[in-house]
């Protein structure tokens, strides 16, 4: 056993050192990483399979064949122009606008819906005002993961957080909204003056923008109301799957399924285009962090988490925090707060104590953590290979001399809120 220790901690170390690296092709090395555990017998192809989790990969297939197929009907371009020519070109506003409804929509979807939707209508805009789409993507992906964290269905760790302890929708919104709207403000305000350079355009670019026709956009007007009548019953599934007892990927998949049906888009067309590479990204990691999980790695790690604070509710809750946003930030959030939710639960049977504080705390340190690497969370790996796709590369250097300093702030402001307001 302490062999198989070693050797699974090993083979995490080199995979994740190598996809940081950028050397090779991350899904490659991801996927023999995460093999490698099952051919060394740290873990048996059942438990590997048993250790991803289908209802994200589902949600992620679900979403990009919907929104594959809604590029076809051009409402995206519709929506590009429209907003660009309300903010008359000006590429601060444009962003400003766009994170606003990044933040939104990531509230109310999710963060991986939100930011399928809106990246292809940030690169018609950049591409049209010839300017380096990263710059506008990179606030978006931030603020996707911080809209998120204010619902139960915004971020997968609060879904998982709530059907576990039975918090509802309201409940999250009460308590994280606030702190939520804090952080989007301050980031907002970051971006304006800390990254204004790159939010200059020509004047020419942005008469280009005006004279467009967004009417001229929309190239198939039937299947737009169709794709958009999908999108809607999505959302309200989204708000309403809890209490109806399905899972968010029975939703997405069950009206993937639908819009393939009633569109007449050619299916395999429609498969083509779904990002594969991410979607196998994510198998492979939700395998290799479940080898750690196997050999007792992450229940080793969460259990002195909970002991090495002596019992003080404030400091558990500090603590909960950050190592949640720090592990977040290199681990996939998921697996880590499956290991986190009974062992939070045994804290509360063994102290007596409401435990409800240290759910708040989880569900902000694993969300927003999500912003300090580039594989923190589902939307950072989805933008990476969306521009990938477009012929343009978010290298990990590039994203983490942003995000993870803008990470820290946003734990920094969460810990003053949990621990003026919620304790």
């Amino acid at each position: 056993m302490q062999f198989q220790l070693i050797l699974a901690i090993g083979v995490f170390i080199v995979t994740y050192l190598l996809i940081m690296s950028e050397k090779m092709n991350r899904t490659a090395v991801a996927m023999v990483g995460a093999f490698l555990m099952v051919v060394l017998n740290i873990e048996g192809q059942e438990r590997a399979l048993h250790y991803v989790d289908f209802n994200t990969i589902g949600l992620l297939v679900g979403m990009m064949i919907i929104v594959n197929i809604m590029k076809k009907s051009g409402i995206f371009q519709y929506v590009a122009i429209k907003a660009a020519k309300i903010a008359k070109g000006d590429p601060w506003k444009i962003i400003l606008y766009f994170c606003t409804i990044t933040a939104f929509s990531s509230a109310l979807l999710d963060n991986v819906t939100t930011v399928l939707l809106i990246v292809p209508v940030t690169l018609v805009i950049t591409d049209t005002l010839d300017l380096n789409p990263i710059p506008f993507l990179v606030p978006e992906i931030l603020i996707a993961n911080i809209g998120g964290t204010a619902t139960l269905i915004g971020d997968p760790p609060n879904i998982m957080i709530g059907s576990a302890t039975g918090l509802g929708f309201l409940d999250f919104v009460v308590a994280l909204g606030p702190v939520v709207v804090v952080i989007f403000f301050i980031t907002m305000v970051i971006f304006k003056y800390g990254y204004k350079m790159h939010y200059v355009a020509t004047d020419e670019n942005k008469m280009k923008i005006l004279r467009l026709d967004e009417k001229k956009a929309i190239k198939d007007p039937i299947l737009m109301k169709k794709s958009i009548g999908v999108l809607l019953m999505t959302v309200l599934g989204f708000v309403l799957h809890q209490s109806m007892g399905y899972e968010s990927a029975t939703i997405a998949l069950f009206a993937a399924s639908v819009l393939l049906l009633i569109s007449k888009c050619d299916v395999e067309d429609i498969f083509i285009e779904i990002e594969w590479a991410t979607i196998f990204f994510f198998l492979a990691l939700f395998i290799l962090v479940g080898a750690l999980e196997e050999v007792g790695v992450m229940e080793y790690l969460a259990s002195k988490l909970l002991t090495v604070t002596g019992g003080n509710m404030t400091m558990t809750m500090i603590v909960i925090l950050w190592v949640s946003a720090i592990a977040s930030s290199v681990l996939d959030n998921i697996p880590f707060v499956a290991t986190m939710i009974p062992l939070i639960k045994n804290y509360g049977v063994m102290s007596g104590l409401d435990v409800t504080p240290l759910w708040w705390a989880l569900a902000l340190g694993a969300c927003l953590g999500g912003n300090g690497t580039l594989v923190g969370a589902s939307a950072n790996v989805i933008v990476s290979g969306l521009l990938a796709r477009h012929g343009q590369k978010l290298s990990f250097g590039y994203y983490f001399k942003i995000g993870f300093p803008l990470m820290i702030v946003s734990i920094a402001i969460s810990t003053v809120y949990l621990v003026v307001f919620i304790i």
